[in-house]
C-alpha cells in the first residue's frame, strides 16, 4: 500500500518561506511522477508543482520564480521550497504521486484527478 506523509507547514508572514516534506512509502520503479496540489475550502484541488521521474519538472504559473520541487530518490521524499509566500498562497497543501504520468500533468486542468495516492495534507497560512 502506498503511503505519502506531508510535513513543513505552518504560519509564516508574507514574504517568509517554508519547505515542504512528502515522504512515500515506496520506490516506484517505473515512470512516476510525484506532485504538490493546494487546495482552499469552496474550490478545486489546483496543481502547484511537479517532477517525474524523468526529470522533468513543471510549476503553475502562480508560482514560478518563487517555488521550487525536488526529490531525493534515496529518500522517497519530494520536497517543496516555497519563498517570497503571499497570503494567497494560503492552502492545504498535498502530494500525490502516480504511475505513468508526465510532470506537466501535475498543473493540467483537473490535472488532481489524475493521481490516485495522496498524502493527509499539511497547512500553510501566510499572513500579511
Amino acid at each position: 500500500q502506498v503511503q505519502l506523509v506531508e510535513s513543513g507547514g505552518g504560519s509564516v508572514q508574507a514574504g517568509g518561506s517554508l519547505r515542504l516534506s512528502c515522504t512515500i512509502s515506496v520506490s516506484f520503479v517505473n515512470d512516476y511522477c510525484i506532485g504538490w496540489f493546494r487546495q482552499t475550502p469552496g474550490k478545486e484541488r489546483e496543481g502547484v508543482a511537479g517532477i517525474d521521474s524523468n526529470g522533468a519538472t513543471s510549476y503553475a504559473d502562480f508560482v514560478k520564480g518563487r517555488f521550487t520541487v525536488s526529490g531525493d530518490s534515496a529518500k522517497n521524499t519530494l520536497y517543496l521550497q516555497m519563498n517570497n509566500l503571499k497570503p494567497e498562497d494560503t492552502a492545504m497543501y498535498y502530494c500525490a504521486v502516480e504511475g505513468y504520468r508526465h510532470a506537466k500533468m501535475v498543473v493540467a486542468v483537473n490535472g488532481a484527478n489524475a493521481f490516485g495516492y495522496w498524502g493527509q495534507g499539511t497547512q500553510v497560512t501566510v499572513s500579511s
